[in-house]
């Protein structure tokens, strides 16, 4: 078994390696050809502990994400498995390939959904999460400016410089919200609030949303007005979204949405859903993170591991 610590899979990942194998994988899942088993949760007094799992046959792999919780902090990892055999073959620590993944798969949404000329960007949140998002918006459109809000000024700040290099287009901390929202084409919400930070009225016409904070039931980070207006909504996995997606509670619970009215990623990237019909309409993707994506994405960390020489193998 190959073990590949936090700082071997930030040497061997890359965001280009993510959206290919994000795209790919929920491609097969499209197509059947992969299964991904929904996130479950147990906890103590003071953590929690989730699990979730997915394996794709043409892949040739299969694996689990587990990961815990708690007011001291969070531990990932990846187990990857041989589709064949069954063997463990690798383990690897999964803090940084679960940033990079989940910014991978709002990157193959904006490929697929986002106006061609899509050229401004605003931005909620400036945390881990919040840097992978707009990386990866940035490698499947030719961004030019970027409004980036968060509460906090100082980190707002540092991620607009840090950012700025990153992304090699203009990224500007702005004081209000509105201002990360009004007059843009894309739009990332990627904060920890239990309660919505984007007012759907701010969002102009043609805009597309990525909405990736909040992966419990209880928690939301658009209102509702926002849900109403998207002529377009997509999910990586409605299963998922039916015990996850916050979001769209209130907009299911009085009738503006129905389950019918949302489709999967994958169906977008296999043609059998239009993610964006015209260009005025609103579209947005809601992301939960699936296993299935860390599955795909530890399977080129491994095979890339393996050519470099990196990690330590042992007997297990």
């Amino acid at each position: 078994m190959l073990v590949l610590t936090e700082n071997d899979v930030r040497q061997l990942l890359t965001m280009d390696m993510a959206l290919e194998a994000v795209e790919g994988v929920l491609r097969k899942m499209a197509l059947d050809e992969a299964i991904n088993i929904p996130r479950a949760r147990s906890q103590t007094d003071h953590c929690v502990l989730h699990v979730m799992s997915g394996a794709a046959k043409t892949l040739g792999y299969m694996g689990y994400k587990a990961y815990s919780t708690s007011r001291k902090g969070a531990h990932f990892h990846v187990g990857l498995y041989d589709g064949k055999t069954g063997a463990l073959i690798a383990l690897m620590q999964a803090d940084y390939l679960g940033q990079v993944r989940t910014g991978a798969a709002s990157g193959v949404a904006t490929q697929y959904m986002a106006r061609p000329d899509a050229q401004e960007i605003g931005i909620f949140g400036s945390g881990k999460q919040a840097r992978t998002q707009l990386e990866a918006v940035c490698k499947v459109r030719k961004i030019r400016h970027v409004h980036v809000y968060s509460p906090n000024e100082d980190r707002r700040q540092l991620f607009a410089r840090e950012m700025a290099d990153v992304c090699r287009c203009e990224v500007e901390p702005v004081p209000r919200p509105e201002m990360a929202a009004e007059d843009k084409d894309i739009i990332i919400t990627a904060t920890t609030s239990r309660e919505p930070v984007l007012n759907g009225h701010w969002v102009a016409e043609g805009t597309h949303l990525n909405v990736m904070g909040s992966n419990f039931i209880g928690k939301a980070e658009v209102d509702t007005v926002t849900v109403r207006r998207c002529d377009s909504i997509v999910v990586d996995s409605k299963d998922q979204a039916r015990i996850e997606a916050g979001d769209f509670v209130q907009a299911l619970e009085d009738g503006s949405i129905h389950w019918a009215d949302i489709h999967e990623l994958g169906q977008v990237i296999v043609g059998r859903y239009t993610g964006r019909a015209h260009p005025e309409n609103v579209t947005m993707f809601k992301s939960l993170g699936i296993a299935l994506e860390d599955v795909a994405v530890a399977a080129r960390v491994y095979a890339k591991a393996q050519t470099a020489g990196i990690g330590r193998t042992i007997d297990f």
